[in-house]
């Protein structure tokens, strides 16, 4: 993923800030001791970054984003998980499904509608939504 400069929803900079900054006495309990976040200094809107590095874990999301993305990986681990498969052959998977090349097959960078969908695929209802 491509570091974010400038925000998608308001034009606004982009900053690396320490999660610290975000997340206050939370930080340790979530685990991000040390961690960075990429958020825009106008609207709040951020994405995180792999562990250790300043690199995204995908594209910047606003509050409403995050949620859903949040919410769709909870559904896709537990879904890969009572399935058997690795989280390897999961996201495989899930870029079949999707038709996307794998690199592109990553919750981080999804908008609503793919979530949306993942979630139906993982619970059954792609068929249903589709009618």
């Amino acid at each position: 993923m491509k570091k974010p400069v400038i925000c998608r929803y308001c034009g606004g900079p982009i900053r690396l800030v320490p999660a610290e900054q975000i997340y206050g006495k939370s930080t340790h309990r979530l685990g991000m001791d040390g961690e960075c976040v990429y958020q825009c200094q106008n609207c709040n809107a951020r994405v995180g970054c792999h562990k250790g590095s300043d690199r995204p874990l995908g594209d910047v999301a606003n509050e409403t984003l995050r949620l859903k993305r949040m919410e769709t990986h909870q559904v896709f681990d537990a879904f890969w998980k009572s399935s058997h498969m690795s989280r390897t052959q999961a996201y495989k998977w899930l870029s079949q499904q999707l038709r996307l090349p794998e690199k592109n097959a990553h919750i981080g960078g999804f908008e609503m509608d793919q979530c949306q969908r993942v979630i139906n695929m993982c619970r059954g209802n792609e068929k249903k939504e589709a009618a």
